[in-house]
């Protein structure tokens, strides 16, 4: 598997992930609806773009985890 489609995985996987676990009753109850209003959405003042800024935030923080706990492994 190629290096970046295994990076679009996680950042797909964490976008789900937040998704899913910050909206969980809106998604079961009505998903469309909920998906439609995100336009309108003004979230932290970031407005439609949230969920794609919050995962890129998340992303990075597990990137350099994962970058660190690789250079950590790699002394021995």
């Amino acid at each position: 598997m190629s290096i970046l489609k295994k990076e679009l995985i996680i950042f797909i996987g964490l976008f789900l992930f937040l998704a899913i676990g910050m909206h969980f009753k809106e998604w079961k109850s009505h998903p469309m609806e909920h998906f439609v209003a995100l336009g309108e959405a003004e979230a932290f003042g970031v407005g439609a773009s949230h969920p794609i800024i919050f995962t890129l935030i998340l992303y990075v923080v597990v990137l350099v985890v994962r970058l660190a706990i690789r250079k950590a492994s790699s002394k021995d």
